[in-house]
């Protein structure tokens, strides 16, 4: 099976991504904990500029800045004139690759000293602007992201947690150990919970507050891989219309409380539906429940990205589309590597 230049394969990345990760994790805390003590993670909050997945992946991390007191945004580097207003808050210019071109072109119209980045590529275009950059290792990836994604979170939900004299949480070193077992859990059921995807015609992604960037997340990689129409959105943006269309949809929905009921709602009217959650909830018909450990949310977001994995892979599989095969490509997304 052949894959685009510099990935490996998709399955190959989710089988290492236990390892892959833990390490990352490692290095990452270490990291981040001693760019914090050089002052990097200081006063106003920042802006996270990204697109796509990465965009997704600043969501938890955004969500806990704002717990914390911190004002802070996600923004797609898509959709602003530039220069980019001039603001007291430091850019973090989100990018697996480092090579986005919209998110490069935002990171560079800002002062020098407000520019920070978080790549998985190094040496890139993005790093070679940013003031301060994390890296997260050169980790090898699938071309519809996997561990590059999970590492992302990770890194972005670390520099939240030390911004402006935060702790980093000490559930991370134990992360790899639940994400083992949740992937052990999930091999189990893989065919049923794909089921529900069986002769949809669309699918609706809905995700709780931090749990919104693992439903953007899902929708785009429906799209991407099994190429299927799937929408995500927050749970409150849901309820607010979006929910009428359901009929020959399928619903992924990852939260707890207001979650539980809008996935009873749906099953209970016949449309099938996957609750990704961490309360106790039975199953039901339509409904099937995925459950996960309580944990905080920038690590819920990548027990979460596991599941969407599992999903969309034995998805494609019963489709019987190639998951490393790509419809469409833009010359204009990236920028030469370095």
């Amino acid at each position: 099976m052949s894959t685009p230049e510099g990935h490996i394969t998709f399955a190959a990345a989710r089988a290492q991504q236990h390892d892959v990760l833990s390490a990352a994790i490692q290095r990452l805390s270490a990291e981040v904990t001693a760019r914090q003590a050089d002052g990097w993670f200081r006063g106003p909050g920042p802006v996270f500029v990204a697109i796509g997945a990465s965009l997704a992946a600043a969501c938890a991390p955004t969500w806990t800045l704002r717990g914390r007191g911190i004002h802070s945004w996600r923004l797609s580097a898509g959709d602003h004139p530039l220069p980019f207003p001039a603001s007291r808050h430091p850019l973090v210019a989100v990018s697996q690759s480092g090579r986005s071109s919209e998110t490069l072109a935002v990171l560079s119209s800002v002062d020098d000293r407000l520019r920070y980045a978080v790549t998985n590529v190094d040496p890139s275009p993005i790093a070679a602007v940013a003031s301060h950059h994390l890296g997260l290792g050169d980790l090898p990836d699938s071309y519809a992201s996997t561990i590059g994604y999970t590492a992302t979170v990770a890194g972005l939900g670390m520099i939240a947690e030390a911004w402006d004299g935060g702790t980093l949480d000490a559930g991370w070193a134990l992360l790899p150990d639940l994400l083992r077992g949740l992937e052990a859990a999930l091999a189990e059921r893989a065919d049923e919970l794909a089921a529900t995807f069986a002769g949809a015609r669309a699918a609706d992604f809905v995700g709780a507050g931090p749990s919104a960037g693992s439903a953007e997340a899902g929708a785009l990689l429906f799209r991407e891989v099994v190429r299927l129409p799937g929408t995500g959105m927050s749970t409150r943006q849901y309820l607010h219309g979006a929910m009428e269309s359901a009929g020959g949809t399928a619903h992924v929905l990852f939260g707890d409380e207001r979650e539980t009921a809008v996935a009873r709602t749906l099953s209970g009217a016949g449309h099938p539906v996957i609750l990704v959650t961490a309360q106790d909830v039975p199953a039901a018909p339509f409904l099937q429940v995925v459950r996960l450990p309580a944990v905080p949310p920038n690590q819920r977001a990548i027990l979460e990205a596991v599941v969407l994995q599992v999903l969309v892979a034995r998805t494609a599989a019963s489709a019987g589309i190639d998951i490393e095969e790509f419809v469409f490509h833009n010359d204009d997304t990236k920028v030469p590597a370095l």
